[in-house]
């Protein structure tokens, strides 16, 4: 660590004893009664969007659940290409070896549509 950073380090942890956070204080009773009728409806108007968002995210999770499993292809799929191979086994473990090399491409597009089928899109792939 620089002399540099170690000053940085030094003033943030000054600051941050010097200066802290504020104490959180609780709502009322009499504004948590008004309020409690409007954020009931609020939240039954929002109830279809978070369904579909967290039926979307779901459906990612388990495609990228799929993904990750595949990964234990590829060596499998090498291994039935040279053991395998004089009983016929090289094709099937070809097979095998690719669709392990495409997993981690898989898993990264999944991840990066993951917060889009989070806000209730619907994409196929």
């Amino acid at each position: 660590m620089t002399s540099k950073t170690l000053k940085i380090a030094i003033l943030i942890a000054l600051a941050v004893t010097i200066f802290p956070m504020p104490k959180a204080e609780a709502f009322d009773p009499i504004t948590m009664a008004v309020l409690m009728p409007m954020a009931m409806r609020v939240a039954s108007a929002a109830q279809p969007q978070i369904i579909r968002g967290l039926t979307g995210g779901g459906k990612c999770l388990m495609k990228m659940g799929k993904d990750v499993y595949q990964f234990s292809y590829f060596p499998y799929g090498l291994g039935k290409m040279m053991f395998w191979w004089p009983f016929g086994g090289f094709r099937s473990g070809a097979v095998y070896a690719m669709k392990g090399a495409i997993a981690p491409g898989k898993l990264m597009v999944h991840t990066l549509l993951f917060p889009f089928m989070l806000f209730g899109g619907n994409l196929n792939i």
